[in-house]
């Protein structure tokens, strides 16, 4: 089997652990996740089967959506619930107030990367660094926050976001900015990630009920094929191709068509041969190649 399970990762259990537990479930070695979620988060962990590890460049980019719990009060050196509590404010912060410091985090901003993370600096994680004593390492980058709005006050202080953005982007942080923005100390309190691109929660598994399949016999009902996985991108769909052509095309050599005209180029696409779906694939000079190759020859094509 191969393909994408949406898997709903509890909190408590590290990305790494999920990988363990579908490799396991599905007694394959081929397993991958397309982006990690802190241990303290739960929710959507798209995890790749078999060649479809080969997707992590076309998954990962993707959008996020997230709901997270803001709490003020107290920042930590984690930046959220976890971490050491290294500030506190007796400040009240009303949702008005919230309300109005919001839009100055909504587009393309820039982030300070938080200690405890797995931004490399100097050969090193930061969160290693952070725990050897080092002094705070400033990296900073570009992520985009598409949305940011306020969904209800949960408790005194404690207000519930909900945050789409971009790859890369540290929700913890954006808690953390937000309470200096405020003037109250502050951090992520609660995470649940709702989409990765794609993958939405309503569609995803626990590791329970993958179980469960397996027992019953239906565990390939969880995966998503490689081909729905990449519906997000365009297709070059060549119809009327020779068998000469189509042989050329599956072992990576560069072919023209009629159709490949209208189509862009250096931009990766989903290609079919006969309506046979056969990987991904880039138009350059009027000429098309496969990059990644799904078709049923697997064997022939195995990295």
């Amino acid at each position: 089997m191969e393909g994408i399970i949406n898997v709903l990762k509890p909190p408590g259990m590290t990305s790494s652990n999920a990988v363990a537990d579908v490799r396991h479930i599905f007694n394959m070695k081929r397993v991958g996740h397309t982006g990690t979620l802190d241990p303290g988060a739960a929710g959507v962990l798209p995890i790749c089967l078999g060649r479809a590890t080969r997707l992590f460049d076309y998954l990962v980019d993707k959008e996020k959506e997230y709901y997270a719990e803001i709490a003020f009060g107290s920042a930590t050196d984690t930046q959220d619930s976890y971490g050491r509590v290294i500030a506190r404010g007796k400040g009240e912060v009303s949702a008005q107030q919230l309300c109005a410091a919001l839009p100055a985090f909504r587009g393309e901003i820039e982030q300070v990367a938080p200690m405890y993370s797995a931004v490399c600096a100097d050969g090193k994680r930061l969160y290693q660094l952070a725990r050897m004593g080092a002094e705070d390492v400033r990296k900073t980058r570009c992520v985009t926050v598409h949305a940011l709005e306020l969904v209800s006050q949960t408790a005194g202080n404690r207000f519930l976001l909900r945050v789409c953005c971009s790859r890369g982007t540290y929700v913890r942080t954006l808690c953390n900015d937000l309470g200096i923005a405020l003037g109250v100390p502050a951090h992520l309190s609660f995470l649940l990630r709702t989409r990765s691109g794609a993958f939405c929660i309503e569609q995803a598994y626990s590791i329970a009920e993958l179980q469960a399949l397996k027992e019953a016999g239906r565990l390939e009902t969880a995966l998503m094929s490689v081909e729905k996985a990449l519906s997000h991108l365009a297709e070059a769909r060549l119809s009327g191709l020779s068998m000469r052509n189509a042989h050329l095309l599956e072992n990576g050599a560069e072919i023209g068509h009629p159709a490949l005209a209208s189509m862009p180029e250096e931009e990766p696409l989903r290609v079919y041969a006969n309506g046979e779906f056969l990987g991904i694939g880039l138009i350059a000079a009027g000429k098309l190649h496969i990059t990644t190759f799904f078709g049923e020859d697997a064997q022939q094509h195995a990295e």
